[in-house]
C-alpha cells in the first residue's frame, strides 16, 4: 500500500473514502473470531469499526489485535471504506495496527456500575458513549448560543468572578479573603451587564457561576455555566420574545446538528420537535390555580419548588411561560408591575419552565430603572447600600429600561440530552461535598 494520510479524527474519513489513512485512538470494543476481528476504535469525538482478516495484516500485527484490551492506545493503518449503516458512515479495512499502550483492568467495563463508583472514576466515565454524547450535546449548545447573540449584534462581556457584593444577599455564596476584604464567587454576571448595556446596547456574559447551596437534588450544582443577555431599552414584552427565540433557536440548533448523539442518548427527539412558538403563558396566580386544581397546597406569595414547576409543565408539550411573580420572594432589582393588586404587589419577571420535569430553564425581568425606587428597595432587603453605590450610578447618570435574564447551560443540556441529572452535562461536577476528580 501506499504511505497512509494520518488523520486525526473519526470525523474527517468520510472525505478519504478509497484512500489509504492512519489514525491514533483508544479501542473501545473488539470481537474475534480467530479468522476476523472487529474493533471499535475511538477518535476525536467518534468510533469507527476497523475489519481485519488475519491473512490480511502482518503476524505481528494480528499479535496486537488480539492482545489488545478496553482503552488501549492503538496506531491503526487501512483503506477507507463506505459504510452506511455505521454511524460513523465508514469502516476501516484494516492493513495494519500496533499497540502504542496496552491498558491493563481498566475500571469501568460493559457491565452495571453504582453511581457512586462512576463519579469518583468521572475522569474515566467521560469516555463511555453516553457520556461522550452529552458533552457533545452541551459543545453544540454553547456554540449555538453565541452564534445566536453574534448574529444579533450582541457584544460578549466578561463579567468578574470575584465580586464584593451579591445579587440577592450572600448567604448562597462562597466567600473568599480579597487582601483582608471579604469577597465572593460570582453567582450572576447580571449587575455586571447592566452598566455595559448603557455602554454597547445589547450585552450578554457566559462563564461560570457558584451557588453554596447545601442542595443534592438532581437539578443542582454548586458549579454551573450560565448565558446571561441584557439589552437597553428593552421591556418585558420584548424580553419574552427574545427568550422564545433564543429556548427555539437552540434547540432547533441540537434537532439539527447533534442527531447522532441523540440517537446514543436514546432521546425522544418527538419531544423536542414540538417546541415551536407560541410558547403557553401564565400569571403567576394563574399557575396557583393551577396547582391548587390538582391537589398541591401551595398558597400565593409562595415561591415555586421542583414539584410546582413539574406539575405546572405537564399540562403543556412545550415550554411554559410563567410571569408576574410576587415582588416579595423576587430579586430586589425587579421592576414593578404597574397593575399590581393592592396587597400583592407582582414584579415584571418571566420564568420559562421546561416540560418533562426538568424545571426552571431562563429566569429574567425587566429592571428598575428609577434610581429613588432601586435605592428604596437596597435598603427594603439590607443590603450594603456603599457596596451598590456603582450599580446605582447606572440609574444616576443616563438611566433607561432594560431587561435581560439568565439560563444555567447544564439544565438546558439535561433537557436536550434526556438525562436525570445535571452531574451528566458538565465534565466534572461540583455537588455538594463533592468535589473530586
Amino acid at each position: 500500500m501506499s504511505d497512509p494520510k494520518t488523520v486525526f479524527s473519526v470525523r474527517e474519513l468520510k472525505r478519504h473514502i478509497g484512500e489509504d489513512v492512519a489514525l491514533h485512538g483508544w479501542l473501545d470494543n473488539k470481537r474475534s473470531s480467530g479468522k476476523i476481528a472487529f474493533l471499535q476504535v475511538r477518535s476525536g469525538a467518534g468510533v469507527v469499526q476497523a475489519v481485519a482478516g488475519r491473512n490480511d495484516v502482518s503476524e505481528a500485527a494480528w499479535a496486537d489485535i488480539e492482545r489488545a484490551t478496553q482503552e488501549s492506545t492503538l496506531w491503526v493503518a487501512g483503506k477507507v471504506k463506505e459504510d452506511k449503516r455505521s454511524p460513523s458512515g465508514v469502516e476501516i479495512q484494516l492493513t495494519d495496527l500496533k499497540v502504542v499502550h496496552l491498558t491493563q483492568d481498566y475500571p469501568i467495563t460493559p457491565k452495571e456500575h453504582g453511581t457512586a463508583f462512576l463519579m469518583e472514576n468521572r475522569h474515566l466515565w467521560l469516555r463511555s458513549s453516553k457520556q461522550r454524547s452529552a458533552l457533545r450535546v452541551r459543545s453544540e449548545v454553547e456554540q449555538a448560543i453565541r452564534d445566536f447573540f453574534y448574529e444579533r449584534d450582541f457584544t460578549l462581556i466578561d463579567s468578574p468572578i470575584l465580586t464584593p457584593a451579591a445579587c440577592e444577599g450572600t448567604s448562597t455564596l462562597f466567600e473568599t479573603d480579597y487582601f483582608g476584604d471579604k469577597a465572593y464567587l460570582s453567582q450572576s454576571g447580571q449587575l455586571y451587564l447592566e452598566p455595559a448595556a448603557a455602554a454597547l446596547g445589547k450585552v450578554y456574559c457566559f462563564g461560570p457561576t457558584f451557588r453554596a447551596e447545601k442542595s443534592k437534588t438532581r437539578r443542582h450544582l454548586m458549579e454551573f455555566w450560565m448565558v446571561e443577555p441584557e439589552v437597553a431599552f428593552l421591556e418585558f414584552e420584548g424580553l419574552t420574545q427574545l427568550a422564545q427565540e433564543f429556548v427555539v433557536y437552540l434547540v432547533g440548533r441540537v434537532l439539527d446538528r447533534a442527531k447522532e448523539e441523540l440517537k446514543i442518548l436514546e432521546r425522544d427527539t418527538a419531544k423536542l420537535e414540538a417546541v415551536v412558538p407560541p410558547f403557553p403563558r401564565i400569571t403567576y396566580t394563574q399557575a396557583v390555580e393551577i396547582l391548587n386544581a390538582e391537589g398541591n397546597p401551595i398558597q400565593w406569595g409562595d415561591d415555586f419548588g421542583a414539584d410546582e414547576e413539574t406539575i405546572v409543565a405537564s399540562r403543556y408539550d412545550r415550554p411554559v411561560m410563567v410571569t408576574h411573580f410576587p415582588a416579595a420572594f423576587k430579586a430586589f432589582y425587579m421592576q414593578p408591575s404597574p397593575d399590581s393588586e393592592l396587597g400583592r404587589e407582582t414584579v415584571l419577571g418571566l420564568d420559562i419552565i421546561a416540560p418533562e420535569g426538568y424545571g426552571e430553564i431562563i429566569g429574567g425581568s425587566q429592571r428598575i430603572h428609577d434610581h429613588d425606587l432601586l435605592l428604596d428597595r437596597i435598603r427594603h432587603h439590607n443590603l450594603p447600600i456603599e457596596a451598590f453605590q456603582w450599580y446605582l450610578d447606572v440609574r444616576k447618570y443616563g438611566s433607561f429600561p432594560h431587561s435581560g435574564f439568565g439560563m444555567g447551560i447544564e439544565r438546558f443540556v439535561a433537557w436536550m440530552s434526556g438525562v436525570s441529572h445535571l452531574r451528566e452535562t458538565i465534565p466534572y461536577p461540583r455537588m455538594l461535598y463533592k468535589i473530586y476528580p
